[in-house]
């Protein structure tokens, strides 16, 4: 069964760049993929939408807390969708996890997504 896989979190300090990858554990991904996000989840906290894009036409959507800090791109040849986090600030310390989902549904609810990664852990300190 094809998975989702993350990669690319770390400790950072405030102010300090990551990029997180998301791949599928095959080659070949062939299921209709409508639309990827990162979610992230902080300790002691629900899940949240962090941003997504449409895989058809790059149109992008994020969160406020992470307009201007935070870039979501694809790159279909490659089969690998990417977040580039700047400006990392100590809130934005979770697990971050890539999930794919279907033409159906709002981009920001997590269960609207049928498939997820495991995650990667992303902690920023100050």
């Amino acid at each position: 069964q094809v998975q989702l896989v993350e990669s690319g979190g770390g400790l950072v300090h405030a102010g300090g760049s990551l990029r997180l990858s998301c791949a599928p554990s095959e080659r070949t991904f062939s299921r209709t993929r409508y639309e990827m996000a990162w979610f992230r989840q902080a300790p002691g906290k629900e899940r949240e939408f962090v941003a997504a894009i449409r895989w058809s036409d790059g149109a992008t959507d994020y969160t406020d807390s992470v307009k201007g800090r935070f870039t979501i791109t694809r790159d279909d040849a490659k089969n690998m969708l990417y977040l580039q986090m700047d400006s990392l600030k100590p809130e934005d310390t979770a697990t971050y996890y890539c999930a794919v989902k279907g033409a159906y549904g709002s981009s920001w609810y997590g269960s609207n997504y049928d498939l997820w990664g495991q995650g990667t852990q992303v902690i920023v300190s100050s």
